[in-house]
């Protein structure tokens, strides 16, 4: 099967404009992000689906594949259905623009989950190693099946006890991979659906619509870039990670 990886980025972000520019020690995010994707699978299978000239030109001039979309998409995923429609692919994985720090073994985790049972959705989830990630609302937490199998995501601090307490949790790592009949479902409804409107998580989407979705475990390596001062953050681990 035809596997492509696309990388939605917007330049207007509510909590951090131009975002998928910002310098990482030399490198913009989105650059970061399209190279441990080319670690995972051929450059030729990796695009950006945008519909920011900024980000294309910068694309561009990298050699970067990019697709262009309108202004109007919902969420990353309806930007890739977008960007998609004159693509051929049979199966779409969706790596997050946001997460520089994504490693190629967890794409290739989620790939490999996705060819073994692709009439599924998958998504990746790591461990929750602190309380404030816990109680943050831009953590999207997982609660799962014995199997992996998703019962809810949401960014209320779940599971939990009677005394609120924070025990056990897992977190999405923002990997998606669907096939292109599942790429179809979501963006044929051209609203967000009742839970994912309320939580702002896209993935409940395909929840909603009916579909098994499988979560895969991953590293707990990413660090998100949600705000700007995340980007100190990923520096710092960029650092670390290059001593």
């Amino acid at each position: 099967m035809s596997v492509k990886i696309i990388v939605p980025a917007r330049y207007e972000s509510s909590r951090f404009p131009g975002k998928p520019l910002a310098d990482l020690l030399g490198k913009s995010l989105i650059q970061r992000v399209w190279e441990r994707c080319c670690s995972a699978v051929p450059s030729s299978d990796v695009f950006v689906a945008t519909d920011d000239k900024r980000i294309k030109e910068h694309c561009v001039g990298l050699g970067i594949q990019v697709l262009m979309t309108h202004r109007d998409c919902l969420t990353g995923t309806d930007r890739i259905y977008q960007a998609c429609k004159n693509l051929d692919a049979d199966v779409i994985i969706n790596v997050q623009g946001d997460e520089p720090l994504i490693r190629p073994d967890d794409i290739i985790k989620v790939i490999d989950a996705h060819n073994k049972s692709s009439e599924q959705v998958h998504c990746g989830m790591c461990p929750i190693l602190s309380e404030e990630d816990f109680r943050s609302a831009s953590v999207p937490k997982v609660v799962t099946r014995e199997d992996g199998q998703l019962l809810y995501m949401s960014r209320a601090a779940i599971p939990t006890d009677k005394k609120l307490s924070f025990s056990k949790a897992m977190k999405q790592v923002c990997i998606y991979a669907f096939s292109r009949k599942a790429l179809e479902d979501f963006g044929g409804c051209n609203h967000k659906s009742a839970l994912e409107s309320i939580e702002d998580i896209e993935i409940l989407r395909f929840l909603e619509l009916g579909y098994d979705i499988g979560m895969v475990e991953v590293s707990d390596s990413s660090i998100a870039v949600d705000f700007p001062e995340d980007v100190e953050r990923v520096i710092n681990a960029i650092r670390e990670s290059e001593c």
